[in-house]
């Protein structure tokens, strides 16, 4: 470059560069989308305006899906990618982003942008669409706390079907009791709870990154509550006291054995409450 050229003809150049890039912001990384399947997604082409002499292209992978021509006019190749976008493509004639409509799990992938006439890769997505979410289902039953013991506990069985790159967790109030993470698919998925009792703070949750289903463990299935055990527990001891009471009561002799008073009839319930007497 000449020695002459001062400052400011150093940034009229920089300015006439910029702009003959027709608004073209290279981008410096690749970035990310997500969305559940079936929705629409729009992935920016990182163009500011396309210019009518601009032609631009959208690649999925390899395979060259849509395109923007020369006077702004849009071009779909609905039979590559082995058809899986046709007629489900939609491009802004302004800034050239691309939007996909009613999202499928195979759309995933990495989405390229370039311009034509730079050849240069303007912006690299990569999509990830997920699954849509089905609601856990919890399922109860009862059995034995270990062997050998009468005293009853509960399990629930949280299961979610056909599901993959999710979490299956067990919450107790919003802290996770436990979960298991399932990456591939599965036709089954089933995480087990093991309760003395049960109460309404226990739901179980599917998630992904996007999104979560929940649901709730209902304390009217096959498990006594907490609330139940504890009145059940109150009175078995009130039980007990009784019992004990009676056992250890001893009548005293009667003058006549057919004369009985109402101090003797009170008596026995007095000995077992002794503060009463």
């Amino acid at each position: 470059m000449p020695k002459n050229i001062n400052h400011m003809d150093m940034f009229i150049f920089i300015c006439l560069f910029l702009w003959s890039l027709n608004g073209v912001f290279v981008a410096d990384a690749v970035k990310s989308e997500s969305v559940t399947e079936g929705e629409s997604v729009a992935l920016n082409s990182s163009f500011t305006q396309i210019h009518r002499d601009e032609e631009i292209d959208w690649k999925f992978g390899d395979f060259l899906i849509a395109k923007v021509k020369k006077n702004k006019e849009s071009k779909f190749y609905g039979d590559n990618a082995e058809g899986r976008f046709r007629d489900r493509l939609k491009l802004d004639h302004q800034t050239g982003s691309l939007t996909i409509i009613n999202s499928r799990t195979t759309d995933s992938g990495l989405y390229t942008v370039s311009s034509i006439r730079t050849d240069m890769t303007i912006n690299t997505i990569n999509l990830t669409v997920y699954a849509r979410l089905p609601v856990p289902v919890i399922s109860s039953n009862s059995s034995s706390s270990s062997s050998g013991s009468s005293e009853p506990r509960c399990v629930f069985l949280c299961s979610a079907v056909n599901v993959s790159h999710v979490t299956l967790s067990w919450f107790k109030g919003n802290s996770v009791f436990s979960s298991v993470r399932v990456s591939d698919l599965s036709s089954r998925s089933d995480l087990l709870l093991h309760l003395e009792c049960v109460d309404d703070s226990y739901s179980c949750v599917l998630n992904n990154p996007i999104r979560n289903q929940t649901q709730h463990l209902n304390i009217t299935e096959l498990c006594h509550t907490c609330a139940a055990a504890t009145e059940a527990l109150k009175g078995s001891a009130l039980e007990e006291l009784i019992i004990h009471s009676e056992f250890h009561y001893r009548p005293t002799a009667l003058s006549s054995p057919d004369l009985l008073t109402l101090s003797d009839f009170i008596r026995p319930f007095l000995l077992g409450f002794p503060f009463l007497i």
